[in-house]
């Protein structure tokens, strides 16, 4: 279909529109335009269309023509949402990429990219905001709206065109959310709400010397009151702000005294949301200087500019990548009306980051990931096309927002997989798809990790992409000291203490000493990893998927990490009544409980899935580690994304083969990422860290490799192994997942589709095999993998593909069968 502008366009002419449906179609479908709508119809507004026999949704024009579709009879538009358009030329060029490259619909990426408000349906739920105002002026058709839901709660769209007896009620609805008086009842979920702290600060009036005198002897008569202000003075030198907790520590005048002083108006209380992880931000202050390494990587990157859109920029673990981020952030804010875009693996992470970069760019940042509730991320949206918002922090999602002048996309920690999306569709990587995005709009890229995934750093060697160094942590301080403990070895001279080695309970028994704080990383949550019968074997199962449930002491019950589901815990076996029923591999809720019984005095928190899963469960966690409230941390592998902590200075890896065990091309490569991340948290300021390693299989390369900090052996080793089996960079994968309800049908699906890939595309085509959990959620899963090396045409097997997909999916006796396609699956 022809992209027309709609000017060009005369009232008369029969004018149609393609359209996208925010629904997984294969094909966008075409409507016709009523002659008086003819001049409002523009490429990326919306409109209200009829699809189905009942269902109204709110589509996106991408395309205009005056040509009429051949199989079918074109529906009218309803009507037109917008007076401007919703999304750019730009967006809709960056959509078809991701849908040919990702394999998947158009509506998939839709769904994915725009806020809920914006893809109204006529099952949409509308419900009145929290902070609801009275005061804004309704026109009469707004106020029966407003008046019905202070009634009823909620309604959903097609019960708003009931109450007003027509189908032209989207624009209206629109204002209602425009005006900030309803919300989009999916999406009501508690915001991520910034960590809020009471600072002090003394009242102007005594910034008067002689007033000050006068305080002096008014307080003479209350001295824990004077020494509050003694301690706020001696702290002011700093020129930092003062934190309550602080002015009490230093002070130590107690909570009364303060009060006092503050009803007294002496001192002013505010609360001001502050970073939940680094304590110490010293060296981010707002008019820093880069040092000698930093200066020289800035130059180096910059000069890389001129030749290359991508930069790789490989620095150690504490180097300062941060500060030069600004720098380059800053050139761009004062030197243009650019955007950036800075992506980030966790939105836990997001909030460290915003705190150092709000500094220098005040109002001009926007945040934007998934714990945002629709109304804000609507604006952001808004203020992200208007080009309000210079800068752009987020997760992945952040690459579909409207950019207006992107100049510069920074992907912090690269090698993160949570930069891949793997369900739903589309199942994209955001930090490939965020260098497109950045082609499309002419700007420059830089991929910053400590440890980049083999893919990057391959290009960066190959010359595809610039490639810059940074080797020494920022201030001079050292790399941590690194030691390997063999778990068989301690075992067998009995000097293991639970899961602990001699070493690393004498590492823990000196931090403490030293009041220093210590995390440990265990990359399993739960208490047991399986139960299992001593008599017979038996061990429960997921009655929904192919997996052994994990016991959870908290519950009392046996978990499924895959559907959720959850079970009364087994102490007498099913299958032979022994009550012989032994717990089998540890968690980190196992190793909270031991560490609790050999340090019963110690203050001891956990950080998983598990103990996050209320709404402010994160950052309590973290905030009391930052105010050390916390001494031992336990967690999952939530505490290597890039955490700060500057009293951190042991660090303990329960059992470092849990990583390197798992059947996957990716495993050593993703081993030594992990741990060569948690192991960089330890002694980030000024005392060499420690960090003990526990392990059965002491003279695995990755271990000896990650101790000596040595990234470019392991990058060496896999690169040479990956060639030799073409595996990528060598090779692009794409995972075709079959699943069916029914085990044997699943088999002769999945053997037949094989077959037919396998006659056209030969030795590529793997499979069918199960993957290594082969049922989740009641559905029967079979993966074929296709393979194709460098000098295959990649777009050409995509088409042939898609099309024997299409071919499959509509052949009668397949029906049920459902196929998902990954391409980059990793």
């Amino acid at each position: 279909m022809d992209h027309f502008e709609s000017d060009i366009f005369t009232e008369r002419e029969t004018l149609f529109v393609e359209v996208i449906l925010p629904l997984s179609l294969a094909k966008n479908y075409t409507y016709r335009v009523p002659f008086e709508l003819n001049n409002q119809i523009e490429i990326g507004k919306r409109v209200v269309v009829q699809f189905g026999k009942h269902k109204i949704y709110a589509a996106l024009i991408s395309a205009i023509s005056t040509r009429p579709p051949t199989a079918y009879e074109a529906k009218y538009i309803i009507d037109i949402i917008d007076a401007e358009p919703v999304i750019t030329p730009t967006q809709l060029q960056f959509w078809d990429w991701m849908t040919n490259y990702y394999m998947c619909n158009e509506g998939d990426v839709m769904a994915a990219a725009l806020p809920a408000s914006l893809k109204l349906a006529s099952e949409t739920i509308l419900v009145l905001r929290d902070d609801f105002s009275d005061e804004i002026a309704l026109t009469e058709k707004e106020e029966i709206i407003i008046s019905t839901l202070k009634k009823q709660q909620k309604l959903t769209v097609n019960d708003v065109s009931k109450l007003l007896g027509q189908k032209t009620i989207y624009p209206i609805i629109n204002n209602l959310l425009e005006k900030e008086l309803i919300l989009v009842a999916e999406e009501v979920v508690q915001k991520y709400k910034p960590l809020l702290k009471s600072f002090v600060m003394l009242n102007d009036f005594y910034a008067d010397q002689e007033n000050l005198k006068e305080l002096f002897s008014v307080l003479e008569r209350a001295p824990k009151q004077l020494d509050a202000l003694l301690a706020y003075l001696k702290l002011q030198k700093a020129n930092l702000p003062i934190a309550k907790e602080q002015l009490l520590e230093e002070s130590n005048c107690g909570p009364a005294a303060l009060k006092a002083l503050t009803d007294k108006e002496i001192f002013v209380i505010t609360k001001r949301p502050v970073s939940r992880l680094a304590a110490h931000d010293e060296e981010f202050s707002v008019n820093f200087q880069l040092n000698d390494a930093q200066q020289s990587a800035l130059h180096q990157i910059n000069k890389a500019f001129e030749e290359k859109d991508v930069v790789l920029l490989h620095g150690v673990t504490a180097s300062g990548k941060t500060q030069v981020y600004i720098k380059l952030i800053e050139e761009i804010v004062q030197n243009s009306t650019g955007q950036v875009l800075f992506l980030l693996p966790e939105i836990a992470l997001t909030t460290q980051i915003v705190e150092r970069i709000k500094r220098y760019f005040g109002n001009a940042i926007g945040v934007y990931h998934s714990k945002f509730n629709n109304s804000e991320r609507v604006e952001i949206w808004n203020k992200v096309r208007t080009g309000a918002y210079k800068v752009i922090l987020g997760a992945r999602s952040a690459v579909f927002l409207p950019f207006q002048n992107l100049k510069l996309v920074v992907v912090d920690e690269e090698h993160e997989p949570s930069y891949k999306q793997y369900d739903p569709a589309p199942r994209y990587q955001a930090r490939d798809a965020s260098i497109y995005l950045a082609h499309l709009h002419q700007a420059k890229v830089i991929l910053g990790s400590a440890t980049p995934s083999l893919e990057s750093y391959y290009n960066a060697l190959q010359g595809k992409y610039g490639f810059v160094t940074m080797k020494e942590r920022f201030g001079g301080v050292q790399l941590p000291n690194q030691q390997v403990v063999s778990i068989a070895e301690e075992t067998k001279r009995k000097t293991m203490v639970s899961y602990f080695s001699s070493v690393l309970i004498k590492d823990i028994d000196q931090a403490l000493s030293k009041k220093e704080q210590i995390v440990l990383f265990q990359n399993r949550r739960g208490y047991a990893t399986i139960l299992i019968c001593a008599t017979c074997g038996y061990t429960p199962k997921c009655v929904n998927c192919d997996v052994s449930l994990t016991y959870h002491k908290s519950s009392g019950k046996l978990h499924c990490h895959y559907c959720g589901f959850q079970q009364s815990s087994v102490n007498i076996c099913p299958a032979c009544g022994s009550v012989h029923v032994e717990q089998k591999g540890f968690g980190t809720e196992r190793i909270e409980e031991e560490l609790k019984l050999l340090y019963p005095d110690v203050n001891i928190a956990r950080l998983d899935m598990d103990s996050t899963r209320t709404k402010n469960g994160l950052q309590q966690i973290l905030n009391d580690f930052q105010e050390k409230k916390t001494d031992i941390l336990i967690g999952t592998q939530m505490v290597a994304k890039g955490l700060d902590f500057d009293n951190l200075n042991l660090i303990g890896v329960i059992n470092a083969d849990t990583l390197l065990g798992y059947p996957d091309f990716r495993a050593y490569e993703r081993s030594f990422q992990l741990l060569a991340q948690v192991a960089g948290r330890a002694g980030r300021r000024a005392d060499q860290g420690n960090v003990c390693i526990q392990t059965y299989d002491a003279e695995n390369r990755i271990i000896k490799q990650v101790v000596n900090n040595d990234y470019e052996g392991m990058y060496n080793d896999e690169i040479a192994e990956r060639e030799r089996f073409l595996y990528p960079p060598f090779s692009r994968m794409i995972f075709l997942y079959v699943k069916h309800k029914d085990a044997h049908i699943l088999d002769h699906a999945a053997l037949n589709l094989a077959n037919i890939l396998k006659a056209k595309f030969g030795k590529r085509v793997l499979g069918p095999e199960q993957p290594l959990v082969s049922r989740v959620r009641n559905m029967y899963i079979k993966q074929i993998i296709i393979k194709a090396d460098k000098h295959t045409a990649i777009q050409k097997v995509k088409d042939a593909l898609r099309q024997t997909l299409t071919e499959f999916n509509a052949t009668k006796e397949f029906k049920g069968v459902l196929t998902q396609i990954d391409v980059d699956p990793y």
